[in-house]
């Protein structure tokens, strides 16, 4: 490492101070130099599709953060503007700058600069999934089911705990200029962002609030995890994901304080989110299309195709569909759901996104209206596992059913379906409680 006042861990995707491999590292850099750590958060207003809504969510997290980091000695400097262009600055005074990993287009092309033009050593340290994706596969995976065997042989491995370490050199004796974080909304009130998507009241961003939710979730649902998790009328599951989209809470925690009350369930909640989350990683990573039509397998592309004239029961414009007007109760429950909630029950969204499939125009304009009302209501939207959600209703990391109009070979689902499973009329007043 090259001589410096300090070391910089530019943190971006994993913004917490618990469980992070990144600041762990960072930390041990900074030991060996001995000299303080600084952290550092740029937030950009132009981040693509973000709006109030979760502009809110993360900046109650990063309050919490830096009174966090704070009590582990460490400086957190938040700067409103680009991220890349804020890392590089600081990096000029920098011994080295960590960062965490983005797999994202946006984060990608974040790191990409920073690691051209910053000028210092630059190393990036995976910690937002068990496994690191690179680690379980390289190169896309086709399902769950090819990419499950690759992850199981590696947990023993990865699924261990992480050691905090102590900051020999204390908090520091400079100042660096940094945003105030005393008073979150008034920060917010100062962003030149989109306003239309109000914060949500029933989440609240915060290390402290996931892990609060996490214990709860093990105290009083996981033992009936596997077998009413599916039920959108209940409420088993464990409200974890626009947690883990911010990284205000590591996966591995999450696995780790799951793995301690074993049981049939605890296997089941583990495949969800280490498995299946970590799918979506992996599809993000290798295919380039990720958030457009055409990441959908050929077979899928291909029945679509063949059905795309077929006449449609019902044709909704991307408008009514976001203000919840169709004819169906249950599919304009899930949207509101989204819209008033800022999350819509795993099942119900499989539900909603079928039937904008089956209510679009053509396939494409299907794809692209779920993506987009995906992303500007969903708290853990415009992330690997929102991209992967929307696809999975097209055919992505599935295989050819019967074939039926619209849908062709692509997996079909409908409200009867949901009435001989669960208790719809249940699921509509818990709704309907959100908008009271």
């Amino acid at each position: 490492m090259r001589p410096g006042r300090f070391v910089l861990y530019w943190m971006q995707a994993s913004q917490r101070a618990h469980c992070n491999h990144a600041l762990e590292f960072a930390i041990d850099l900074a030991n060996e130099v001995s000299v303080p750590l600084v952290v550092l958060f740029g937030i950009t207003d132009a981040y693509p599709e973000a709006n109030a809504r979760h502009y809110a969510f993360m900046l109650q997290g990063l309050a919490e953060l830096r009174r966090d980091l704070e009590d582990r000695g460490i400086m957190f400097v938040l700067r409103i503007a680009p991220p890349e262009v804020s890392a590089c600055e600081l990096a000029e005074d920098a011994c080295a700058l960590i960062t965490d990993r983005g797999y994202t287009r946006i984060q990608k092309r974040w790191r990409e600069y920073v690691a051209e033009h910053a000028l210092c050593r630059v190393i990036q340290v995976e910690t937002d999934v068990v496994v690191p994706v690179e680690a379980a596969s390289g190169k896309e995976e086709y399902a769950a089911r090819t990419l499950r065997p690759r992850i199981h042989r590696l947990l023993p491995e990865y699924l261990v705990p992480l050691k905090a370490r102590k900051l020999r050199k204390g908090f520091p004796d400079f100042d660096l200029a940094s945003e105030d974080l005393s008073a979150p909304e008034e920060l917010l009130a100062r962003l030149d962002i989109d306003r239309s998507v109000p914060p949500v009241s029933a989440f609240r961003g915060g290390h402290s609030h996931a892990v609060t939710l996490l214990r709860e979730f093990i105290d009083h649902k996981l033992d009936h995890y596997d077998e009413l998790s599916n039920d959108p009328s209940l409420d088993f599951t464990s409200h974890l994901s626009p947690y883990l989209h911010f990284g205000q809470i590591s996966p591995l925690e999450i696995a780790l304080a799951v793995a301690q009350s074993p049981g049939p369930n605890e296997e089941a909640f583990l495949e969800q989110l280490i498995v299946r989350r970590e799918l979506s990683m992996n599809f993000v990573q290798y295919n380039l299309a990720y958030d457009s039509y055409d990441c959908l397998p050929d077979w899928a592309q291909a029945t679509l195709a063949e059905h795309a004239k077929d006449p449609r029961p019902y044709v909704y414009s991307e408008d009514e569909l976001g203000q919840a007007q169709t004819h169906d109760p249950y599919w304009n429950a899930a949207q509101l759901e989204m819209v008033r909630g800022g999350t819509m029950h795993n099942y119900m969204r499989m539900y909603w996104g079928k039937k904008i499939l089956e209510w679009s125009p053509t396939p494409r304009e299907a794809f692209d209206t779920a993506l987009r009302l995906n992303n500007r209501y969903e708290l853990d939207g415009r992330d690997p596992n929102g991209f992967t959600g929307v696809a999975w209703c097209f055919g992505k990391h599935d295989r050819p059913w019967q074939e039926r109009p619209v849908f062709g070979k692509v997996r079909y689902m409908n409200a009867a379906g949901l009435e001989r499973k669960f208790k719809m009329d249940a699921y509509l007043a818990k709704v309907a409680a959100l908008g009271q």
